[in-house]
């Protein structure tokens, strides 16, 4: 089957891009632990809403295990006060969750033994460092992949039958033994340093009250996704740190806010003309709640002077949670109020709260002068289906792929009968071969592709067909043993690399393609068959 072959961009956003991208692939899949190490934190510490010296650890022995906490409860006087207990809190985000992000990393250079090399090798630094190694994960767990991947390389072939196994064993374990030795003595110290530069520059910055200025970098960049190498290779390694000590942190703030994208679409509600106006208030409902902060970066770019409301809502946001030293116990992942709301720290509710509420404000008032200021002239062009439409689709072009939550506002500019003209996806099931497992991937295996394999899912159960698994992964998680992989567009061709044996399908919005018909009617016409 032919495939539309993506232009291949270039430069250093792009390189940025796949860099940021690469970042937010060894965290997003382990948002989850960072959530329940959040809820924990939130709930146990001696700060939190039930403070419990066995879960948060806190109090005057050294106590650990089950037996310590009931040696715990044995001592204690009162029955809230419980000696020194290392409880789950500590452990947590000392080595689960830089493990869990080092072997992620692995994995995706060099799979399941790249993630067993990457990890051992994180042990090291972690061990080596008197801070939570989140950075040193990021380095040591890709780093231990790729070297075990070039070792590999030395003798593929030519071992003799019969000890690929122990060759295979004994060299991963070797390395890695050494590289946990060498990032000990070695890359801890170095790494621990350059997290305390960073933090000592972002203390700097809260010191001097200039924090707010962040918003200059990280909202543009937000809008040419550019922003995952600062928020998840700095902000949130930065940010667990900070709840180490503090026990909650300001930078999870910085760019999950959802007050700046908020004000900017419910301007565009009531001051937008055409495609622009009518969208909106289905994207701000999804902006907000879902937490899906691309859906209004068409909306900026559509009308560029707009980015400065998003600056100034940003900067206002992070100004009222600089006066009130509010933070999070956790990343907020999505940016969602929901998410952010369950994270908040106990004594930051109101100006967290506070700090939404007057982002959103400051940058509705800003993007509704605009709109006002240009609304005749806009009337008079009398095309803003077509400019909307135009930074869709170089919002996706920064992107560097498809989106279907994008692809849903340029839908509904469109005719049905037009349907195929906007969506330019290939023909497919060309292949004979029966289909029993089908993969939805993108870059991170969460978000867009979640939702593309619950709709074909539900789709394949209507029709009755038994016997087909629909699941979604991340690109980097592909194994060439499926029999069909559906992906956007500009991600095809990295996954026909991935799986080379597999029948794919290309589609433009994972959310309303028609293409899912086709794939239910070879699968009737299978059923039928069998």
């Amino acid at each position: 089957m032919t495939t539309t072959s993506p232009t291949k961009p270039g430069g250093a956003r792009v390189r940025v891009q796949r860099f940021g991208t690469f970042l937010s692939g060894m965290v997003m899949p382990n948002i989850p632990a960072f959530i329940a190490w959040g809820l924990i934190t939130s709930l146990f510490i001696a700060t939190g809403w039930l403070p419990n010296g066995i879960l948060g650890g806190f109090g005057n022995a050294d106590l650990i295990g089950w037996q310590g906490a009931a040696t715990a409860l044995a001592q204690a006087e009162d029955g809230t006060t419980f000696p020194q207990y290392v409880g789950l809190v500590g452990p947590m985000i000392t080595y689960l969750l830089p493990l869990l992000i080092a072997n992620t990393g692995g994995r995706m250079v060099y799979g399941a033994r790249g993630g067993v090399v990457g990890t051992i090798a994180t042990m090291g630094v972690i061990v080596g460092a008197s801070v939570p190694m989140f950075i040193g994960a990021m380095i040591m767990g890709p780093l231990g992949a790729w070297l075990i991947k070039q070792v590999d390389k030395i003798w593929a072939g030519k071992i003799k039958a019969g000890f690929e196994m122990l060759v295979d064993n004994f060299s991963a374990g070797i390395l890695a033994g050494a590289l946990a030795i060498a990032g000990f003595f070695g890359i801890a110290p170095v790494i621990q340093a350059l997290s305390a530069a960073l933090e000592a520059a972002v203390n700097w910055l809260v010191t001097l009250g200039l924090l707010p200025l962040a918003s200059i970098f990280v909202e543009p960049g937000k809008v040419l996704f550019l922003n995952n190498a600062i928020n998840h290779g700095v902000f949130t390694p930065l940010g667990i740190q900070q709840v180490e000590q503090t026990g909650k942190s300001i930078l999870f703030l910085i760019e999950a806010n959802p007050g700046p994208g908020l004000g900017i679409l419910l301007a565009f509600a009531i001051f937008g003309i055409g495609l622009a106006k009518a969208s909106a208030p289905g994207a701000a409902i999804i902006q907000f709640f879902g937490g899906i902060h691309e859906i209004y970066f068409p909306y900026v770019l559509s009308k560029p002077l707009t980015i400065l409301a998003a600056i100034a809502g940003g900067a206002t946001g992070v100004l009222v949670n600089v006066l009130f030293q509010t933070g999070l116990r956790a990343p907020a992942s999505p940016g969602s109020i929901i998410a952010i709301l369950a994270m908040t720290a106990p004594d930051s509710y109101v100006g967290v709260i506070l700090s939404v509420i007057l982002s959103a404000t400051v940058s509705f008032l800003i993007t509704a002068v605009i709109l006002r200021a240009s609304r005749k002239r806009d009337l008079e062009k009398g095309d803003a289906a077509g400019d909307l439409s135009a930074a869709i689709a170089q919002t996706e072009a920064n992107k560097g792929k498809e989106s279907s939550v994008l692809g849903n506002l340029r839908a509904e500019g469109v005719p049905a009968g037009d349907a195929e003209v906007v969506a330019e996806e290939t023909s497919l099931l060309t292949d004979t071969r029966p289909i029993k497992n089908i993969v939805f991937a993108c870059d991170a295996g969460m978000g867009s592709s979640a939702m593309g394999a619950s709709v074909l899912r539900n789709k394949i159960k209507k029709a009755g067909i038994d016997g087909v698994t629909v699941v979604n992964k991340a690109i980097a998680s592909l194994e060439d043993d499926v029999d069909l992989v559906i992906t956007q567009r500009e991600l095809t061709p990295r996954a026909q690399q991935r799986t080379p044996s597999a029948e794919h399908v290309s589609v433009d919005n994972f959310m309303n393609s028609p293409r899912y018909d086709e794939v239910v009617a070879k699968l009737k016409e299978q059923s039928g068959a069998e």
